[in-house]
């Protein structure tokens, strides 16, 4: 059995758009895109390797529920803007000590990469090639600069379905044997094998602009992916959902939230109607795991950054689908779920963003009915089923 790693190379300072890597994107941080695929595929360990103290912190303290993540203290003289990728892959391979058959590079910068995608290269891998790479089919022409057409005839211009077009490399996934790794110096080497991804995934995260389309389009791939079925659980994000969003402190510390007993009242009844209920929220409230605790709900998560991730292991572990879950969130760590799920729900009184992309805005504010609404419209819905 070959031991495959999965290698995701961070720097903390970025150039064209400061600290790109934790920037969050539809409400994640950008590299957890592409962690949250890894940690799903067939790789054995994945390893982030940065100079970013802040993302060690992040990954030591988010992805406990697997033992897959480890983050590695990456040496200055490899994060420089002028530093090789390959320089850091051998620092690391140089240092580590972990040993591997098969090398997967991933970049944190692609965040259409799924687990597909990594699985097919690493799939290349066993059907005896030496390394695989993942490329997109663009169907553009191109012109050298003494104005001489590269790929086609001007004068019989082919129709985009009889053109076969270009490979292009996107730079998401690469993956080699650990043979070709150091017998070429290189990421790829030897035989490679190409994998298709999407068009989409060839754009490149650079500018303010770039940023905007690829969030974008991140958007509606999770929204395309949904189908229509009976919704069997509902995961709720807690304050802005559960409370009005505030909360009162005293000089010991969090000190009050208020909850809406009628949420509650709705709640009991939807479970009654086999719709089990998960909470998800990213505050580590001991006043919410003992309300929590008087409604009797079991499956509640705290402290939870990465609330996408930390569902995708759920419907793996409880095998599930993604179409039988329903959410209810209020701000942006929610968009990533509230654009993947089977239904989405947020409070009249969440953020702009997150009632652009809800299914339902509900007519009423957190703390005062809003869901009771939602669990209301799930026992009307599941009545088709």
């Amino acid at each position: 059995m070959m031991r495959k790693i999965g290698f995701i190379p961070l720097r903390k300072h970025s150039k064209g758009i400061p600290g790109k890597n934790k920037r969050k994107m539809l409400g994640r941080p950008l590299f957890t895109w592409v962690l949250g695929e890894a940690i799903m595929s067939e790789l054995d360990e994945v390893f982030v390797y940065t100079d970013d103290d802040g993302i060690i912190d992040f990954i030591n303290k988010e992805y406990h529920w697997t033992n897959k993540v480890k983050a590695v203290k990456r040496r200055a003289e490899s994060a420089t803007d002028t530093a090789s990728t390959e320089m850091a892959i051998f620092e690391f391979c140089d240092t580590s000590n972990v040993d591997f058959d098969v090398f997967c590079l991933l970049q944190a910068t692609s965040p259409f990469t799924t687990r597909t995608d990594i699985n097919n290269c690493l799939g290349k891998i066993n059907d005896d090639h030496d390394s695989a790479l993942t490329v997109v089919n663009t169907h553009r022409f191109t012109w050298d600069e003494s104005g001489h057409p590269d790929n086609y005839n001007p004068q019989n211009r082919p129709r985009r379905q009889d053109f076969k077009g270009l490979l292009v490399e996107n730079g998401a996934v690469y993956a080699t044997t650990k043979a070709a790794l150091y017998k070429h110096k290189n990421r790829i080497g030897g035989q490679v094998a190409l994998v298709k991804m999407p068009e989409n995934s060839l754009m490149e995260i650079d500018t303010e602009t770039d940023w905007i389309t690829v969030e974008t389009l991140l958007a509606e791939r999770q929204k395309k992916n949904r189908k229509p079925g009976k919704i069997t659980h509902l995961v709720l994000d807690v304050d802005g959902v559960f409370t009005d969003g505030t909360i009162t402190y005293t000089k010991e510390g969090e000190h009050t939230k208020s909850f809406d007993m009628r949420d509650g009242m709705g709640l009991e009844i939807l479970r009654q109607f086999d719709v089990e209920v998960m909470i998800m929220t990213s505050e580590n409230s001991e006043l919410v795991a003992r309300r929590m605790q008087k409604l009797k709900i079991e499956q509640v998560y705290l402290g939870v950054k990465d609330k996408f991730s930390l569902l995708q292991h759920l419907l793996v572990e409880q095998n599930l689908e993604i179409n039988q879950v329903a959410y209810i969130g209020d701000d942006v760590n929610d968009l990533s779920n509230i654009c993947s799920v089977g239904w989405s729900f947020c409070p009249n009184n969440a953020t702009h963003v997150v009632k652009t992309h809800a299914d339902v805005v509900l007519s009423k504010n957190s703390a005062a009915g809003a869901i009771r609404e939602a669990c209301d419209f799930l026992m009307q819905y599941n009545k088709r089923f």
